[in-house]
């Protein structure tokens, strides 16, 4: 027999179970080598088209065809993607911040004054001025500061300077740093105005630092002139206040009540200290219930609830805290509702407030006062207090008072300069006045200084912009047709400038948009009559605490103050209030 013959006859026998096996496990190779235009790979003999065949057919179909597995569930999806928001806000805040500081700590370089140029004098670093220095162009004058300070105060968070829940450094801004950020370099005299001469046109200054040098008083020439100088604490002629009183305007009187209100507490903690005694330096008597009266009221509450009692147990129910107004009800320029639940939060606080009741004496040791009972009878109080704080009333500058008696116009004004619907100071020329030290019809915030400021700053800009090109359309008329071939070029730029000069807008009068009230009232809650479109709004407790400290936060001046502030308010949660007498 031959050997294809021999082949044949191979073929032909019934293979073993084990052979069928191998042979089922070699078929999937062939159709995975084979042509994809191939369906199936048919053997080339008609002996394997039997059970064999059946076999092949279940084995590549055990492996070309997996059971279907089940779709994965996605789980906390939405907590993946507020992570991922998250993470991503985090960074974008961390590269907004570093670039701020950068900003900061690279300025740069500013223009030199130009003697042709209006020269502009600013008074003071308040609210007001430093408004508008922040939205002036200086490069359209050349501009002069004169403050005794040499930095400005963010007072809203002056009363937390008193009980250290924030650091007083946290809340200034030195007004170097401010006028280095400016395109034009900006001139700055730390000293105190004692005298303005309007006919003259200067204004009269003197060093009042601790170092004096050669020069100790000279003169300042100006071409526009902004008061901007506030107002200093009003007495109303009581005797007393001003020799036992601590105020609470200036970073001085904070630091200031700070000392008393340990000294006070060191005193009654003394050995053998009379418990009446104890009761008198116990007692903090805070005269005026506006918002700083009333948020000092709230932070000395938290300061001793907080702290004292922790530290010095042995006097700390001896803590009291009186409020004295002399209007019906603290607050006045808020809302009714918040009214009432400011006074009911220092009911729970135990807080004494005290309306319709004026000051009449202040001693070394006791305040009297006389009360109005609902029935209209006087009574006369007498509180024996171991600090005493002032915050209540302004009284005008001497130097205000000074230009007021220069001016005929402001004989019959008595609580300030004056002012139109353009803060021109009235009966004067070339002089604004803005904050505490105007008369604009409005209440004597820091809300409306800074919108003074502000539209300050875009009255001289557009002041600035429309003189510029005044002075070039009369330099281009005057030399109109007195040269041969360019009367056309002349005339463009005319045209072009008296079209740029149209699209100047003329400011209007100023008008003071009320954007709300804000204050802390103790113990994590605030009050807030904001204004939402043509009503207000008024919210009160502990969203409202929160939304007290945005807000703040929000009108820091920089970067700089932000991170400061919140960095303190995180040291005073965690670690407490600082007891130690500076």
């Amino acid at each position: 027999m031959s050997s294809s013959s021999r082949a044949l006859a191979q073929l032909a026998v019934p293979r073993s179970g084990a052979a069928l096996l191998q042979s089922s496990s070699q078929v999937p190779r062939l159709f995975i080598q084979s042509s994809r235009k191939t369906v199936a790979a048919r053997p080339a003999f008609g002996s394997l088209q039997g059970p064999v065949s059946r076999q092949f057919r279940r084995g590549y179909a055990d492996q070309a065809a997996p059971a279907p597995q089940p779709p994965k569930k996605r789980r906390f999806r939405t907590l993946r993607w507020a992570w991922r928001l998250g993470y991503l806000s985090a960074i974008a805040g961390v590269a907004y911040i570093g670039y701020g500081i950068y900003e900061d700590r690279h300025p740069e370089p500013q223009t030199e004054p130009d003697p042709t140029k209006k020269t502009l004098v600013i008074l003071g670093t308040g609210w007001g001025s430093v408004s508008l220095l922040k939205r002036l162009d200086t490069e359209n004058y050349n501009v002069i500061v004169i403050s005794p300070r040499n930095y400005f105060l963010f007072t809203p968070l002056l009363p937390s300077c008193t009980t250290g829940t924030i650091e007083h450094r946290s809340i200034m801004e030195p007004i170097r740093t401010i006028l280095r950020s400016k395109k034009a370099s900006v001139r700055f005299y730390e000293a105190e105005a004692s005298s303005i001469d309007p006919d003259r046109k200067v204004v009269r200054i003197f060093d009042n630092s601790e170092v004096k040098g050669d020069m100790t008083e000279t003169e300042v020439p100006y071409d526009m002139l902004v008061v901007g100088v506030g107002a200093e604490n009003a007495t109303f002629g009581i005797p007393g206040v001003r020799e036992h009183s601590c105020f609470l305007k200036e970073i001085g009187d904070a630091q200031r009540i700070r000392k008393r209100i340990m000294d006070c507490v060191e005193t009654a903690a003394f050995k053998d200290q009379s418990p009446e005694e104890i009761d008198r330096l116990m007692h903090m008597v805070v005269v005026g219930g506006g918002p700083t009266g009333v948020e000092f009221a709230g932070e000395l509450q938290d300061f001793f609830e907080e702290d004292i009692k922790k530290l010095v147990p042995e006097i700390s129910d001896r803590f009291r805290v009186t409020l004295i107004e002399a209007l019906p009800n603290v607050l006045p320029s808020f809302s009714k509702q918040l009214i009432e639940y400011t006074e009911s939060t220092f009911k729970e606080e135990k807080i004494n407030i005290h309306t319709k009741t004026m000051v009449k004496k202040v001693t070394d040791k006791t305040v009297e006062a006389v009360a109005t009972r609902p029935d209209g009878t006087k009574e006369t109080i007498v509180f024996p207090y171991g600090l005493l704080v002032w915050a209540t009333g302004n009284a005008v500058r001497p130097v205000v008072q000074d230009l007021m008696q220069r001016i005929p116009a402001q004989k019959n004004s008595r609580r300030g300069l004056a002012v139109n619907e353009y803060l021109v100071v009235q009966g004067a020329r070339d002089i604004w006045a803005v904050g505490d030290c105007a008369v604009a019809g409005y209440a004597p915030t820091a809300q409306v200084a800074s919108q003074e400021g502000n539209f300050l700053a875009r009255l001289f800009n557009n002041m600035a912009r429309t003189e510029a090109l005044e002075n070039k359309i009369a330099e281009l008329s005057g030399s109109l047709n007195l040269q041969p071939g360019n009367t056309a070029e002349i005339s463009r730029e005319i045209e072009e400038y008296e079209r740029q000069l149209r699209r100047i807008k003329d400011v209007k009068p100023f008008h003071y948009s009320h954007q709300g009230s804000l204050a802390y009232i103790g113990s994590e809650k605030a009050v807030a009559d904001v204004t939402w479109f043509n009503g207000n709004v008024a919210a009160a407790g502990g969203l409202t605490y929160l939304f007290w400290r945005s807000a703040y936060i929000s009108m820091c001046f920089s970067t700089r103050n932000r991170l400061l502030v919140i960095n303190d308010w995180l040291k005073s949660k965690l670690f407490g209030r600082d007891l130690s007498r500076e």
